[in-house]
């Protein structure tokens, strides 16, 4: 229980030492741009091939990636449903807000941390979240929040997708593995050299992007919006542990804890888009991020006792 407490603490160091050299004026906002892009380019695809070196492509993969879309979709027609009184606007940001989850830049250092070895597990997961936030979550936004008339184009979702490099190195490493084939043995060290920095890069990038501020008219909105997903991720982690019978418990685990994965970054970035202020949106996201540490840090606790 210890060292659970010690790992998590420490991991929270990390996003603090971000945002108070940002306060102090030794790194700005922006100098997270820059982090995001080493990150999503070059130390994330290197975790992701470092995870996915060894696994055998299973049924608890598909499981696994077929469960991330089913709760994107389930979830953002359930938002649509709840607020279907409130104006487009606060209707939109509710869905965004209430679906989609922080892998690659929350969740995976938090789990390696604690399980390494439900990485590969997280990873196929986070397949599917890719798949819904890439376009198929701005599509359903569109059809029940936004306009009717909202049109599913293939190509718009698989060009996101594709330039995507994250998820194209899970198609490249998926691809390898069902062949049973692997990465040459030679560039593996190096690869696992530059992996091991994405969980510092990642919860430090966080620390600078973390905002604290919040305009007074929106208190009450946000308040309302994290007090739904959480009760949502309550009910999610309660159902897969408790709930549906997986044999696995290592999946059961990973589940449980990514119900409780903050808000990505994708849905962020879609709010700011139809309207929502970059104060509201920024704050949310860094509400949630430490909302989700103390959650998921409660819910390893609860389940090394």
């Amino acid at each position: 229980m210890g060292a659970i407490l010690f790992q998590a603490v420490g991991l929270f160091m990390i996003i603090l030492l971000g945002y108070f050299l940002k306060r102090k004026g030794l790194f700005k906002k922006e100098d997270g741009t820059i982090l995001s892009r080493i990150i999503m380019t070059i130390t994330l695809p290197a975790a992701i091939m470092v995870g996915l070196q060894n696994v055998h492509v299973t049924t608890e993969f598909i499981f696994l990636m077929v469960t991330a879309m089913m709760m994107n979709t389930v979830l953002l027609i359930i938002a649509s449903y709840l607020w279907r009184d409130h104006s487009t606007l606060e209707r939109s940001f509710f869905m965004f807000s209430i679906t989609g989850y922080n892998v690659g830049n929350f969740t995976l250092p938090f789990i390696q941390g604690f399980l390494p070895q439900a990485v590969p597990y997280l990873f196929m997961f986070d397949v599917g979240n890719s798949i819904m936030l890439g376009g198929i979550t701005m599509l359903l936004v569109q059809k029940f929040g936004l306009r009717k008339d909202a049109a599913f184009r293939i190509e718009n979702l698989t060009r996101t997708l594709l330039s995507s490099v994250p998820f194209v190195t899970y198609l490249m490493m998926l691809s390898l593995r069902v062949m049973n084939k692997q990465l040459p043995f030679a560039i593996i060290p190096t690869i696992e050299l530059v992996a091991k920095a994405n969980g510092f890069l990642s919860l430090f990038m966080i620390g600078l992007y973390l905002e604290l501020s919040l305009p007074d008219k929106a208190h009450a909105l946000i308040i309302k919006i994290l007090g739904w997903r959480y009760l949502f991720s309550a009910m999610l982690a309660a159902l897969f542990f408790f709930v549906i019978p997986i044999q696995n418990q290592l999946v059961r685990v990973v589940l449980t804890v990514l119900s409780f994965a903050p808000i990505p970054t994708f849905s962020v970035v879609n709010s700011v888009k139809i309207g929502i202020d970059e104060e509201s949106t920024g704050f949310i996201s860094s509400a949630s991020i430490l909302i989700s540490l103390i959650c998921m840090t409660l819910i390893m606790l609860l389940i090394a006792t």
